[in-house]
């Protein structure tokens, strides 16, 4: 595992002549993030060894020391085989998904020192785990990066296995002694499961504890996967043989076999296991060599099953295996294409069997989607049905009996179509990493010998995408990483939820969504009587500025609104950046403005503060020193000049009375309404309101705070300027004559 440090150290058991192995692997600590979708939640990936016989995971909480940390509760999921499945908000899925719950635990941060816990589990399942960390739902107030400092709560997982090196495996159809030395020493076994395997029958016999014939021993085969669990327990005690028979055990797998002693006391316990499978024996040199009928393969089955307790796999002597090409199209997209034909061939006697290979390692982190249509000139039959099952590992083989879609160690999805419901789907985020298998075979519930001669044809979709349906209109795909390991998420808008985007209990209307979006573009038209003002006022410059903020503010906003109710006029970056640039060189020309130092002194400063502004908002555009470092810098220097006209003119300036009561007080009056809705106020849900009012009171207060224009100048006179031709003669004439 990238960024995990490991530690090994052998301890040689002499009872038993076994050799553990304890091991240990550790992550960085990662920071928690409140709950609002699964980006939020901080994953970690680990990969435990082949023949673990002790898993044990060491789970380390801490928080921050200042006053704004309060006890918080952590929630950790754990998963085999891909990441967790988790829903903390509790949002609908979308329809025909198919998830199993996760399992989670809870970690309590009540002081600043760390918090820890175990979680502890027995014969786990080799391979990758994953754990989840989150805090809770998120409060949706909109922070100001800079202006608050949250509370830090950091949560580490580390990993400690203890493996059992050389475990004797045990060989098909070939008896192996064994002794258990004590209660506290288990015996550790593996076999091999080959391809096409349909029933593994394990026998425990000849079981002594010390010399006498009673038995006192508990089997376990399989190993513990999360979510769900599906080991197989065998408990024999008192006399003769004691067996299980396992249906469609996982293909190419190593099965995990414990047996431990249930004696009370250290006697020791001898017996004898055995195990028979009934697999795949197709021709006389014991390949697998598929006949070619028709553009697909028949795959025959030895009949050969010893004891055989299952009656639903009796009939089942063959299987038809369609070939199938897996397609890489993108990062966590492939799509499976069914090779020759277009539609499967479903029939009665035989199961149809596809596979799709999700065994890469790196698919875990989608979302698969399967797609049944029935082509229903294919199928004459009114009460006939076609049963599917999905499972990994291995396939179902037997459907038309009692449509029990399990595996020995997977319980799998059943879908069924028929002549009045001719499709079916099938969504599943984040599958397992396996080899998934599709069994199909055609049933006639009423009259199963109606099936005997018919042929279904069924066109079968299957492709793993990162985010289903691309998340909606509403949402929008992103792909996460821990670790060079890809995953993806659904990040909602407008009030939208759930996994893909497709709640829409709190959904925002077309309607709603409009009025937000006029709300706050067009609230940016307050700045026309601050434009007005600065124009009148001969304040070209800063009127400028004002109107490329207005201009920036307006379009940004109709391209920052989720759902239908959006125009972009350019790239969203662009808009975002020229907003937040024209919104602090507003504030930074205007307190300037105000200071009424000397015209080339205060175009050297708007240059000067632009270009900075300008470097500083592509180095962190968020921050919250990009708009008051300008604005302290700012009434420095206003409050420097203030004091030094003052000096000069042997007054306060400003003045008069009036220009204090009438402009200055309600101007930042306003300016200090306007920070405390931006900095306190704005949440997610309130946030198209507490904007708008921004947008007002800045754009109010820049009318009110912006100075008189000079004594010396006089106000534009446009009537004049329209009609001044003949003045202007007029006066051109008198200066010739004076000087002549």
């Amino acid at each position: 595992v990238a960024g995990a440090a490991a530690k090994g150290a052998g301890i040689k058991e002499v009872g038993n002549d076994v050799m553990y192995v304890s091991e240990y692997f550790s992550q960085s600590a990662q920071k928690l993030s409140f709950y609002s979708w699964y980006g939020n939640a901080k994953l970690f990936h680990f990969r435990v060894p082949e023949d673990t016989i002790l898993l044990r995971w060491l789970l380390q909480a801490s928080r921050g020391k200042g006053p704004e940390c309060t006890s918080m509760q952590i929630t950790i999921h754990f998963r085999y085989g891909a990441p967790p499945v988790i829903n903390p908000l509790g949002t609908h899925f979308p329809s025909n998904t198919t998830i199993h719950p996760s399992y989670n635990q809870t970690i309590t941060v009540t002081a600043a020192l760390q918090n820890s816990t175990f979680v502890n589990i027995t014969n786990p399942a080799a391979g990758d785990w994953f754990i989840a960390a989150h805090l809770p739902e998120a409060a949706g107030k909109i922070e100001v990066k800079g202006f608050s400092s949250p509370c830090a709560y950091i949560f580490q997982p580390d990993m400690f296995v203890l493996r059992t090196i050389d475990v004797p495996v045990l060989e098909p159809d070939t008896p192996m002694q064994q002794t258990i030395v004590s209660p506290a020493r288990p015996l550790h076994v593996k076999i091999f499961i080959p391809e096409y395997t349909t029933m593994l029958h394990f026998e425990l016999r000849r079981c002594m504890v010390n010399v006498s014939m009673t038995c006192a021993v508990r089997v376990t085969l399989g190993s513990v996967t999360l979510p769900q669990s599906f080991q197989k327990m065998l408990n024999c005690t008192g006399r003769g043989r004691c067996s299980m028979t396992l249906d469609s055990p996982p293909w190419e797998k190593r099965l995990q076999i414990t047996a431990e002693s249930l004696s009370t006391t250290s006697a020791s316990v001898s017996f004898e296991m055995i195990a028979s499978f009934s697999g795949a024996c197709p021709s006389h040199s014991g390949t697998v060599q598929p006949a070619q009928t028709s553009g697909w393969h028949t795959v025959f089955l030895k009949g050969q099953q010893p004891h055989q307790t299952n009656a639903s796999t009796q009939g089942s002597s063959c299987l038809h295996n369609q070939p199938v090409i897996r397609e890489d199209l993108d990062v966590v997209s492939v799509r499976f294409r069914v090779i020759n034909e277009p539609s499967v061939p479903v029939q009665s006697e035989f199961p149809t069997l596809l596979l799709f290979n999700l065994n890469t390692g790196v698919d875990s982190g989608g979302t698969l989607m399967l797609n049944l249509l029935l082509n229903k000139t294919s199928l004459n039959l009114r009460n006939a049905s076609v049963a599917a099952c999905l499972s990994a590992a291995s396939p179902v083989l037997s459907l038309n009996s009692t449509h029990n879609c399990s595996t020995a160690f997977f319980q799998g999805y059943l879908l069924n179509v028929t002549m009045s419901s001719m499709e079916a789907t099938l969504i599943i985020p984040y599958p397992e990493t396996a080899n998934w298998f599709l069994s199909m075979q055609l049933n006639c519930p009423k009259n199963q010998g109606e099936c005997d001669k018919a042929k279904a044809k069924v066109t079968v979709s299957a492709y793993l995408s990162p985010c289903f349906d691309d998340c909606g209109t509403y949402g929008q795909c992103s792909l996460l990483r821990r670790h060079g390991y890809l995953y993806a998420g659904c990040s909602c808008k407008a009030g939208w939820g759930g996994w893909s985007c497709t709640d829409n209990t709190k959904a925002q209307s077309v309607g709603t969504q409009t009025l937000a979006t006029l709300l706050l573009t067009l609230s940016n038209l307050l700045f026309l009587p601050a434009i007005a003002i600065a124009v009148y006022r001969y304040y070209l410059v800063e009127a400028s500025v004002y109107i490329y903020t207005m201009f920036f503010s307006t379009f940004y906003h109709a391209c920052d609104q989720p759902g239908v109710a959006v125009m972009c006029i350019m790239d969203y970056d662009t808009l975002q950046y020229c907003d937040f640039l024209g919104s602090v060189v507003s504030i930074w020309v205007t307190i300037l403005c105000m200071s009424r130092v000397k015209k080339i002194l205060k175009y050297v400063l708007f240059v000067l503060g632009i270009l900075i502004i300008a470097m500083s908002l592509q180095l962190d555009r968020k921050g919250i020193w990009n708009m008051m470092g300008p604005c302290l810098f700012a009434l420095v220097i206003l409050a420097t000049a203030w004091v030094y006209l003052g000096v000069k003119r042997c007054h306060c300036y400003p003045s008069s009375w009036k220009r204090w009561v009438f402009y200055l007080l309600p101007g930042i009056t306003l300016a200090f309404v306007a920070i405390a809705v931006y900095a306190f106020m704005e949440t997610n849900d309130n946030y198209y309101y507490t904007h708008r009012i921004w947008h007002i009171l800045v754009a109010t207060s820049v009318a009110f705070l912006l100075p008189p224009q000079d004594k010396h100048k006089k106000p534009w006179a446009w009537p004049q300027k329209l009609i001044c031709r003949y003045q202007i003669c007029q006066n051109d004439r008198e200066e010739l004559y004076a000087v002549t």
